[in-house]
């Protein structure tokens, strides 16, 4: 329920900072990937709604509850109102999709592995599908032989895919993302069982792993069909594996590696198409097996930094290593240490991306996204 809401008219400061300039200087350094001669350092920082709240001092039950589409749509108004005063842009989508424009729910690739989506918390978590290595064996032979569109697609789903085109004229979205295979195998067996797993019974880790490729494969196959794309006319393919950091080189070797090689080869074969890994987490010790899958994205933790990255990862462009509460804090000096270093990473390695180091939390503000703009102005300029 909301509370109150509260507008100060405090919305600029002194920094000299020309924000014209600035965003004209920003869309040229994205170019070519980010890499531009060490001449600028782009900004990735767009904010999220969950941003909203605190900076209009909106007053709810939790930033992470449902919320109204419209008050939500109002919210982010009034919010990019104040962006646009303070940072000079509206960074949130206003638009809100109507609700019978937005397509039946598809299983997702948890269940495909047996386990359940549940809300705990304001978040939601996927909860094991297999407590042994037989229910696991089980699992995996299930997963092998499934009919993924029988299981995937609801019941109506082509009468309502059909009507939604022809009143709005919107296709399905295609599966190019995914949880990461170290991150789901934790989520559907445990972490500690994982590990043990592959310590124990190695052939059996690699038929989890084959099994984890072999689902993402025919999933997206499914999706692009129902979306009318192809990996040639639709290229590209990102993972999200916090928990990678919990494998040793032999164990991800084993393990992950083969999952994103295996589907990078298939949407991502020719060179600059998308291959991006978000872990942030501390996987450093993984840079040299992941500089193998010429990555052409990463964000990872805050404590892997872009000279280490660069020199596995020579292509990639290094979305972001600023601790993610140190900018929900509004910590200036913080701000000011982390920013000023990765801009002159960024400038000496090239292809930098000032962000954060994972999610944008709540309580980041858009004052401090404007010094984040400032130090940028000054540290990542040539």
């Amino acid at each position: 329920m909301v509370i109150k809401v509260i507008m100060d008219n405090k919305l600029t400061v002194d920094d000299g900072l020309d924000l014209d300039q600035f965003w004209a200087l920003d869309q040229q350094a994205h170019e070519n990937n980010c890499f531009n001669d060490g001449t600028k350092v782009a900004l990735g920082i767009r904010m999220c709604d969950e941003c909203v709240f605190d900076e209009l001092g909106i007053t709810v039950s939790h930033p992470w509850d449902h919320h109204d589409p419209k008050d939500m749509q109002n919210w982010r108004r009034l919010y990019n109102d104040r962006a646009e005063q303070i940072v000079g842009r509206r960074l949130l989508p206003e638009a809100i999709k109507p609700a019978d424009a937005v397509f039946p729910e598809i299983k997702r690739i948890g269940e495909v592995f047996g386990g359940k989506y549940t809300w705990q918390n304001y978040t939601e978590w996927l909860e094991k599908g297999a407590a042994s290595y037989k229910e696991l064996e089980a699992v995996l032979e299930r997963v092998e032989t499934l009919d993924y569109r029988e299981f995937m697609l609801p019941p109506g789903w082509e009468r309502e895919k059909q009507r939604i085109f022809d009143t709005y004229g919107l296709k399905p979205q295609t599966l190019r993302h995914v949880r990461g295979p170290v991150t789901l195998a934790c989520s559907i067996f445990g972490d500690e069982d994982l590990i043990y797993l592959i310590l124990d019974e190695p052939d059996l880790a690699r038929r989890f792993s084959a099994a984890i490729t072999h689902a993402i494969l025919e999933m997206a196959k499914v999706m692009d069909e129902e979306a009318g794309v192809t990996p040639v006319t639709w290229p590209g393919f990102s993972f999200a594996d916090d928990c990678c950091c919990l494998m040793n080189p032999e164990m991800y070797e084993l393990f992950g590696y083969p999952v994103l090689k295996a589907v990078f080869d298939h949407y991502s074969p020719l060179p600059g198409q998308g291959r991006f890994q978000h872990s942030d987490s501390d996987m450093g010790h993984l840079l040299q097996i992941l500089g193998r899958l010429n990555l052409t994205g990463v964000n990872f933790g805050p404590n892997v930094l872009t000279p280490e990255i660069r020199r596995y990862l020579p292509q990639a462009r290094i979305v972001g290593c600023i601790a993610p509460f140190a900018f929900s804090r509004n910590d200036r000096a913080e701000l000011l240490r982390q920013t000023r270093r990765d801009c002159l990473d960024g400038m000496k390695y090239g292809g930098v991306e000032i962000a954060t180091a994972g999610s944008i939390n709540y309580g980041s503000s858009l004052h401090s996204l404007r010094y984040i703009m400032s130090l940028i102005q000054e540290y990542g300029r040539g």
